[in-house]
């Protein structure tokens, strides 16, 4: 939900319950930010050293990927021993007997971290993915605010902008998922005891996600993205499992999901198909995460395009949104189509059609107030006298939902207090 709730300390106990139970454990990554009661958590437990990277004076302390690999390799006691992909039994609950044998199990704290230059990969979640292409369990955190899809809603409720985000593919590739939950008025007795961040940084907190009206909107939102994959993967055929931090269930999937599971042929056969329109003008970025989100809920698959008018070269800060949005696409599993066509319409319908689209997402600017007052009483030969896309759309499309992002970037965006990047 939030810093400070005991992500950490409960993946450390979770690592704790499964070297007592007799499987392989390391502390790969741990950030205990001075906190006492988290420190006390790693005594006993093997802990890899951390490779040291100065970049620009400052001296950082990262993950060490081939350290790790190495000592996954060689095993518990110096014994070498082979390595199975994910999917390996054993993978589900980190806490139970490895019945692959004695199967490594790491702890990468805080998932959504920025890597100094020089590292192998820019992002923590890529080093991990790279953990568990090498056939090691891991157990990570995360908070709510840093998935990607996630990320305007999170700028609307709190007014921070976050940047360390993460793919929501490791929420629906994850085996187990647990939900540290913490009520808001607890959390920030936490924070003024002291027992979060040192008393000289509590009054900027305050100022930032620590307060009760945005921690009580980000914990809602953490229960509804739950509630939202739990229902997601009540249709999956690969079993897992969704878990409060009392290690009650919150929902299953697979085998323990209540009534018949759907094969994949039936679902593919019943399939919506959205289609996302998205322009360089700022706004598109959050129409493709608005439509993704959606897309997650109706199990459909998304595509994503662009229209260019032929023979025009976009400005610099038109080929930089691009790049963003081509990184965006990367980050949720899309693909981006690039098309040239006169008429943003025209092209879209006939998208549509070919790929079998029953959704379109469209975003809207919205025009400077004035333009807004100006265009409520001028007729319509005074203002261009042109439907507004959504209409052309509707009007070419037939039985196909259009659907109408608001743009809403009036709110000023402040930087991530958290942002390493920013540093």
């Amino acid at each position: 939900m939030a810093p400070g709730v005991g992500k950490t300390y409960r993946a450390l106990q979770d690592l704790r319950r499964a070297r007592d139970a007799g499987r392989d454990a390391l502390v790969a990554v741990v950030e205990t930010h001075g906190r006492a009661e988290t420190a006390a958590q790693v005594e006993g437990l093997e802990v890899l050293p951390r490779r040291t990277i100065e970049h620009r004076g400052i001296v950082q302390h990262e993950l060490d990927l081939p350290g790790l690999l190495e000592r996954a390799a060689r095993g518990r006691g110096g014994a070498s021993r082979p390595t199975g992909g994910p999917g390996t039994p054993g993978a589900g609950d980190p806490t139970a007997p490895d019945p692959a044998g004695d199967r490594l199990l790491v702890l990468v704290d805080e998932l959504a971290h920025t890597n100094a230059p020089g590292t192998e990969h820019p992002k923590r979640w890529q080093d991990v993915d790279a953990v568990l292409a090498a056939g090691i369990d891991v157990v990570s955190t995360v908070n709510v605010q840093h998935l990607e899809s996630l990320n305007d809603q999170v700028m609307e409720l709190t007014g921070v902008r976050v940047r360390e985000t993460v793919p929501d593919r490791v929420l629906v590739d994850a085996e187990d998922v647990v939900v540290i939950d913490l009520p808001p008025e607890a959390l920030l007795q936490r924070l003024r005891d002291g027992q979060i961040y040192p008393v000289e940084r509590v009054p900027a907190a305050l100022n930032n996600f620590f307060r009760v009206e945005r921690l009580t909107a980000l914990r809602e939102t953490a229960l509804l993205q739950v509630a939202e994959e739990v229902g997601a993967r009540r249709l999956s055929a690969r079993p897992a499992r969704v878990r409060d931090d009392a290690g009650g269930p919150v929902g299953t999937r697979g085998e323990q999901a209540d009534g018949p599971r759907l094969g994949d042929d039936v679902v593919d056969a019943v399939r919506e198909r959205i289609l996302v329109l998205v322009s360089a003008n700022g706004s598109g970025q959050r129409v493709l995460r608005r439509a993704w989100r959606s897309a997650r809920r109706l199990r459909a698959h998304v595509d994503v395009l662009h229209v260019q008018r032929p023979g025009r070269t976009p400005s610099p800060a038109e080929k930089d949104r691009l790049r963003g949005l081509r990184s965006l696409c990367g980050l949720l599993g899309v693909e981006l189509l690039v098309v040239e066509d006169d008429e943003v319409a025209v092209a879209a319908a006939r998208v549509a059609r070919e790929r079998g689209c029953t959704y379109v997402f469209v975003g809207v600017p919205r025009p400077p107030a004035g333009l807004r007052r100006a265009a409520a009483w001028l007729p319509p030969a005074l203002t261009g006298g042109r439907a507004p896309l959504p209409e052309l759309l509707w009007r070419r499309l037939p039985g196909v939902d259009v659907r109408v992002v608001s743009d809403r970037r009036d709110r000023p965006e402040r930087p991530d207090p958290h942002d390493r990047t920013a540093r």
